[in-house]
C-alpha cells in the first residue's frame, strides 16, 4: 500500500446536532486543542466580539447559525483531522445530508436539557442509513437538565442506536462537580471557564480510593459509585468493531462552554476512530489504497471571500494521491484539468497544499466547472454514489428590484443555486425564474447574499407548487406534447432537463396516471 502511513493518521469527521445543541461551540474547543486557534470565539453574544472560526458568513455571525457547512484541518496527537462543522437548521439539512456522504464517521452533540429533537432524528436517520460510526457528546452539564439514565433511554429509543458510556457525569446544573472517566480509571473535576490544559484530573486504581471522598463529598461520592457499578454491569468493555459497524455509539458527558469533557472524547476519537473508507461507485468499489487518485465534489460555495468573488469547490479524496498542477479527468465534462492553487482550510482562511491524500478535504478554485457529485479521476469514468438531491418544497418566483443590476442578479442567483441549497428553474414560454428550496430560511440567506455579495435587491413571491418532478420518456414526442400542454407548470432546470411543477398530490397523481410513457422523477440524479 503506496500511501499507508498517511492514509492511517488521517480521521475525517462531522459534527452534527439540533441547531443550539453547542456543536460549533465544541468545534471551537476541538481546534482549541489541536492548536489551530488560541481564542474560541463565541458564537453569539453581543459583549465577545470574537465569533466562531467555523462561522465564518455574514449571516451566520448575525443570526447565531451555521447555514453552510465549514471545512477545518488541523493535527492532534500525530493525527490530522479533517473536520466538517454542519448547519443544525433543518432549512439547510442538505447541506449537511451531502457532508455526511464525504466523511467516516460523525460526533453527535445532544443538548442534555432538551433532549432527542427533531432534526437530530433526521440525520441519525442519515447515518443509519450509511452505518456510519457515531460518538455522542451529552452538552450544557453545567445546566440542570434531564436525568442521565432517562436522557441515555431516550436517546437510545429515539435515535435506534445502542449507547455506551465512557464517561459518567457527577450532578448537573450548579451542583456539576466533573466526571468519572469510565476506561482509563480517572476522575475530573469541573470548574467553570477550565482552559484546555489546566483541568483537574485524579488518577485513582479504583472508585474506593478515599480520595473520591475528599473531592467530591461523603454523598457524592457513594452516588457515584453506585451509578458506575450498575454503568459497569449493564455496559462492560466498548466492542470497537461494534462501534465502526455504526451499531454501538460511544457517550461523553461534558460542558463545550466550559471546554470541559471534550478532551476525553477527543482522546477516544482518535483512538477509536475509523481511518479513510473504501467508496462505491457506479462502476466497482474503490478501494482507498488504490494509487491512482480519485475522487468528488459534495460542496460548492461561492464568495468564501467576498472581496475576490471566489468559487470553491470541495473535494473529498478517495483514493490515491492528489497532486498541485496535475492534470486529472474530469469525468461529467470528459475533459482533463488542472489545479494551481488547491487548498486546506481553517473556515474562510486558506493555505495552498501540495498533496492530498485519501480522507482529506481539498479547495479547488472553481470558475463554474464544477457541480455537486462531480468526480476527478486519473482517467476512469465513474461516479460515486450515493450523493443525495431532494425535490424542493417550497417554490418562490425571484422577482428583480433593479433592473440596472440584472446581470449581477443572474450571475449570482446561478451562483448560488450552483451551492446545491436551493434549485433554480426557468418557466417555459417565458423568462419567470423559480427557485426552488426545502426551508423557508434559505429565501432570506438567498436574498442575503444576492445583496450584500452581487449587488442585486431581489424579493420573492410565493407560487402555489407542491413538488417538483424531473420528467423523461422513450418517446420524446409524447414529452414534447405533455410540456405544450403544461406550460403554466413545465419549467427546465439549469442543465435544461425538463420539469413538471405539480400544484397539489392529486394533480401530480392524476398526470402519472395520464401519462404513463412519461416517468416522473423526485431527484434529478437519475439523470446522470
Amino acid at each position: 500500500m503506496k500511501y499507508e502511513k498517511e492514509i492511517n493518521r488521517r480521521k475525517t469527521f462531522a459534527i452534527i446536532s439540533h441547531p443550539d445543541a453547542g456543536k460549533t461551540t465544541l468545534t471551537e474547543k476541538f481546534l482549541l486543542f489541536g492548536g489551530a486557534i488560541q481564542v474560541a470565539g463565541a458564537v453569539k453574544s453581543n459583549k465577545i466580539k470574537k465569533h466562531a472560526t467555523s462561522d465564518f458568513m455574514e449571516i451566520e455571525r448575525q443570526r447565531g447559525i451555521s447555514v453552510a457547512t465549514s471545512v477545518m484541518t488541523f493535527e492532534y496527537n500525530g493525527f490530522l483531522i479533517n473536520l466538517l462543522d454542519t448547519p443544525g437548521h433543518k432549512d439547510f439539512a442538505e447541506d449537511t445530508y451531502r457532508t455526511l456522504t464525504a466523511v467516516d464517521s460523525v460526533v453527535l452533540v445532544v443538548d442534555s436539557v432538551n433532549g432527542v429533537e427533531e432534526q437530530t432524528r433526521r440525520l441519525m436517520e442519515v447515518c443509519r442509513m450509511r452505518s456510519t460510526p457515531v460518538i455522542v457528546f451529552i452538552n450544557k452539564l453545567d445546566r440542570d437538565g434531564k436525568n442521565r439514565f432517562d436522557l441515555l433511554e431516550e436517546i437510545e429509543k429515539e435515535l435506534n442506536i445502542s449507547l455506551h458510556p465512557m464517561t459518567w457525569p457527577i450532578n448537573s446544573g450548579k451542583d456539576f462537580k466533573g466526571v468519572y472517566n469510565l476506561h482509563d480509571k480517572s476522575l475530573r473535576i469541573f470548574t467553570a471557564n477550565t482552559k484546555a490544559d489546566e483541568e483537574d484530573v485524579i488518577a485513582i486504581s479504583d472508585l474506593s480510593n478515599p480520595v473520591v471522598d475528599e473531592k467530591l463529598g461523603a454523598r457524592d461520592a457513594a452516588t457515584l459509585r453506585e451509578n458506575v457499578e450498575l454503568v459497569d454491569g449493564v455496559y462492560g468493555e466498548l466492542n470497537v468493531e461494534d462501534y465502526l459497524a455504526g451499531k454501538v455509539a460511544p457517550v461523553f458527558f461534558g460542558s463545550a462552554v466550559n471546554n470541559f469533557g471534550v478532551k476525553e472524547m477527543l482522546d477516544t476519537f482518535i483512538r477509536i476512530a475509523p481511518i479513510p473508507k473504501d467508496r462505491e461507485t457506479n462502476k466497482r468499489e474503490i478501494s482507498v489504497d488504490e494509487d491512482k487518485f480519485s475522487g468528488f465534489v459534495f460542496k460548492i460555495h461561492a464568495n468564501l471571500d467576498p472581496k475576490h468573488r471566489d468559487r470553491i469547490a470541495f473535494l473529498r479524496v478517495c483514493s490515491g494521491k492528489f497532486e498541485r498542477n496535475t492534470y486529472y479527468h474530469h469525468v461529467r465534462l470528459d475533459k482533463d484539468v488542472r489545479f494551481s492553487n488547491p487548498y486546506s482550510f481553517m473556515a474562510r482562511s486558506k493555505d495552498v497544499i501540495e498533496d492530498a491524500y485519501p480522507g482529506d478535504v481539498v479547495g479547488l478554485f472553481d470558475t463554474g466547472n464544477f457541480k455537486i457529485g462531480d468526480t476527478l479521476t486519473e482517467g476512469e469514468d465513474l461516479y460515486f454514489t450515493g450523493i443525495p438531491s431532494f425535490s424542493p418544497e417550497i417554490f418562490k418566483e425571484l422577482v428583480n428590484k433593479d433592473p440596472m443590476k440584472t446581470k449581477q442578479l443572474e450571475k449570482g442567483i446561478s451562483q448560488l443555486t450552483d451551492e446545491g441549497v436551493a434549485q433554480l428553474f426557468t418557466q417555459f414560454g417565458g423568462n419567470k425564474k423559480i427557485i426552488g428550496c426545502v426551508g423557508d430560511l434559505q429565501f432570506e440567506v438567498i436574498q442575503y447574499r444576492l445583496l450584500h455579495e452581487y449587488g442585486a435587491a431581489c424579493e420573492f413571491r410565493t407560487l402555489p407548487f407542491y413538488k417538483a418532478c424531473w420528467l423523461t420518456s422513450k418517446d420524446p414526442k409524447k414529452l414534447e406534447e405533455f410540456l405544450r400542454f403544461k406550460q403554466q407548470n413545465s419549467a427546465e432546470d439549469k442543465d435544461g432537463n425538463p420539469v413538471y411543477l405539480a400544484q397539489s398530490e392529486w394533480f401530480l397523481n392524476t398526470e402519472i396516471q395520464n401519462n404513463p410513457d412519461i416517468q416522473f422523477h423526485f431527484t434529478s440524479e437519475v439523470l446522470k
